[in-house]
């Protein structure tokens, strides 16, 4: 049995969606008056929130807006967000304006996974199975993710071999490559872990702002040029951050 429109419960949530972006700042009055309740009782109600900091007093106007209590509410829906459903329209997107693959890789225990991938509609291409694992730190997934852990976590996978060093790299080379990663928010393999590939990364970020996925472009290398490489930089940057913005980031610029 559905419960009474005019429980507590209901004049809470009509009391909340008062606040919008284009009005954050509202009265008591006008709540009142949008919500058809008496000052007193929205006052009530307002005092209740602002107790659990869903609702905050702005000082000067004396006007409400949402308070930070909340994202603890939003907090574990944002946590579960599917990142590959949430993902996959934009990796078409990518894949469209690039003609090339694009690739959504997450961690699992130390090594970057496939979870999706777009393929280019052009003949010659690069693809690999979904669930295909990347453990070398040439590959610009894995530098991604060792970038945002701390140095310490990310030598403890490299020293105990579950992550390995692409072969001609020192361990610091390596340093360099992930300062480089976390510094200007991508990643690069430019013909490093095989000659005729090359790949491009950036972190998607959650609304803790911690990576939680990689986008990655793959391409064949004989058809990408320097201006080519730093424009697929700029379009797989531009889709990260979109996709971290529906994941519930923040800020997602690097």
């Amino acid at each position: 049995m559905s419960s009474p429109r005019n429980s507590v419960v209901h004049n809470v949530i009509d009391v909340l969606r008062c606040f919008s972006t284009d009005e954050p700042l509202v009265g008591v009055t006008e709540i009142a008056q949008q919500v058809g309740l008496h000052k007193s009782s929205v006052s009530r109600l307002l005092a209740t929130l602002e107790s659990e900091g869903w609702v905050e007093q702005e000082p000067t106007t004396r006007k409400y807006q949402l308070g930070l209590g909340l994202i603890a509410i939003a907090g574990p829906l944002l946590a579960n967000l599917n990142v590959r459903q949430v993902a996959h329209p934009y990796l078409q997107q990518l894949a469209a304006d690039t003609r090339e693959t694009t690739v959504l890789a997450v961690w699992e225990d130390s090594a970057a996974v496939t979870v999706e991938q777009i393929v280019s509609d052009r003949t010659v291409k690069h693809t690999s199975p979904l669930g295909s694992r990347y453990s070398s730190t040439g590959s610009a997934t894995v530098q991604i993710f060792l970038s945002d852990m701390t140095p310490d976590a990310a030598w403890a996978l490299i020293d105990s071999g579950h992550i390995r060093l692409q072969t001609h790299w020192t361990k610091e080379t390596t340093r360099q490559r992930l300062a480089e990663t976390r510094n200007r928010g991508y990643a690069t393999n430019l013909r490093e872990t095989f000659e005729d590939e090359i790949g491009i990364a950036a972190p998607v970020y959650d609304h803790h702002r911690k990576v939680v996925a990689a986008v990655l472009i793959a391409a064949p290398a004989y058809r990408i040029d320097d201006h080519t490489t730093q424009w697929l930089i700029e379009q797989c940057l531009a889709t990260a951050a979109t996709i971290s913005t529906r994941m519930g980031s923040p800020d997602p610029a690097p």
